[in-house]
């Protein structure tokens, strides 16, 4: 069969597939229109999703309590910059898309991993020249009672679409910590204390970073340090939700 004729019975078969199985919005479960939608989400449940602010930290991008702030360094980066260059976000960590990261953590719904990466998405500059992905790992004992670790599973669809490479075997977990929610940014600092480890050397590549949500920073800071210890010459942090400073993770 020729390759338009493979394709038009594609669009077929799909198009009774979504008559059939009407697509859902992955948070409220309510039917989409058959026709692809520009949001994976329904109207109701996308306009619930916050974008940041335009006041937010221009490195970690930290959202600005008073609404006519612009964009410019929070008081933490101003008294100690970290050392990843900027922070990309799909939205605030409130709302739906609050919601929808909790059933994507700790409910098992990993089918959220590509509407969530399609958010997330939108959001990265295609000129930051990432070479690689590297998702923020699970310590071993954790990845066993959770089953999954949802910033590889975002990682990997963002690598498909992006095309870029995916490498989650560079940086490992190897303390499992205590949890980091209730800890104020020096407690959550204090408590990832070579809490990661490089396993091979990725001399001069640029990475992106990606994980689920971001509070203090704590996280990805300990995971860049450790990326630049092997190598690493710029760290670009994506993940889907910017929690305020008041947010816990």
């Amino acid at each position: 069969m020729r390759r338009g004729g493979a394709d038009w019975v594609g669009r077929q078969i799909g198009g009774l597939v979504d008559l059939l199985f009407p697509p859902a919005c992955p948070i409220c479960l309510r039917s989409l229109p058959v026709s692809a939608p520009e949001s994976p989400f329904c109207a109701l449940c996308s306009s619930a999703i916050t974008p940041l602010p335009p006041g937010r930290c221009s490195r970690c991008a930290l959202p600005f309590i008073a609404t006519s702030s612009s964009s410019h360094l929070c008081a933490d980066c101003c008294r100690k910059l970290p050392a990843f260059s900027a922070v990309y976000a799909a939205g605030l960590y409130a709302g739906a898309l609050k919601r929808a990261l909790q059933r994507f953590k700790y409910s098992g719904a990993v089918d959220l991993d590509r509407p969530l990466a399609k958010l997330l998405e939108i959001q990265i500059p295609p000129v930051v020249g990432n070479e690689v992905i590297v998702p923020v790992p699970l310590h071993l004992s954790r990845l066993r009672r959770r089953g999954y670790n949802q910033s590889l599973l975002l990682a990997r669809v963002l690598a498909h679409n992006l095309r870029i490479t995916l490498d989650h075997s560079s940086l490992r977990r190897v303390v499992d910590s205590h949890s980091q929610q209730g800890l104020d940014a020096r407690q959550r600092a204090r408590n990832l204390c070579n809490a990661f480890i490089g396993t091979r050397r990725l001399d001069g590549r640029s990475v992106l970073l990606v994980d689920d949500v971001m509070t203090t920073g704590a996280t990805v800071a300990a995971c860049t340090q450790v990326l630049y210890d092997v190598g690493v010459r710029r760290v670009n942090v994506a993940v889907i939700a910017r929690a305020p400073r008041h947010g816990s993770r």
